[in-house]
């Protein structure tokens, strides 16, 4: 399973609007979506948005340019209000699990 995430910077105050928002939920639909997971998390300052799923990065691209796209533009349009800046896309570079299964791309671990 891969994972991409993007990130996105708040303009200041805004935690609780982008609170909000998440809490409406994802503009499109989960179950049909291809994804196997997907995590928010919010900070003061940050919502990263995760997606986990098999080829996820076409996923995600699908999502965009797909049926949901309408509904996607307009919650994408709703945060734009609310983040500083252009949405950073972050790849994946070391996971690891408890059954030991680890994945290092570009960095190395002591």
């Amino acid at each position: 399973m891969e994972r991409v995430a993007i990130v996105a910077r708040l303009k200041p105050g805004a935690e609780e609007r982008a609170g909000k928002l998440l809490a409406a939920g994802p503009p499109f639909d989960l179950s049909s979506s291809g994804l196997e997971r997907q995590s928010v998390f919010l900070s003061a300052g940050e919502v990263i948005f995760i997606f986990e799923g098999h080829e996820v990065e076409w996923i995600v691209d699908d999502l965009i340019d797909g049926p949901s796209h309408y509904e996607l533009q307009r919650a994408l349009d709703d945060w734009g209000s609310i983040v500083d800046g252009p949405p950073r896309i972050a790849r994946e570079q070391f996971a690891w699990d408890s059954e030991g299964a680890t994945t290092a791309r570009s960095a190395t671990w002591a």
